[in-house]
């Protein structure tokens, strides 16, 4: 199955900003995370087709992610 993953601000960093991986089906949103060394807990926002997702959750063809880290400033 094919599933987009969209990474934002210090996630990209050595990364990449949107790319499309072939995954085997029942793959789950932490195994992606790993895959990409975050850790969910450095996950602030963890979208999957623009709703709230899981770690747990299980992936289906055609969906996308979105990570976004904690953001600070000032």
């Amino acid at each position: 199955m094919k599933i987009e993953i969209r990474l934002f601000a210090t996630f990209r960093e050595g990364r990449f900003k949107k790319e499309v991986w072939e995954l085997p089906e029942g793959t789950k949103v932490i195994d992606v995370l790993q895959r990409l060394k975050i850790n969910p807990e450095e996950v602030a926002i963890l979208l999957v087709n623009g709703l709230d997702g899981t770690p747990e959750q299980v992936l289906n063809d055609g969906d996308y992610i979105s990570l976004f880290p904690p953001v600070g400033g000032g």
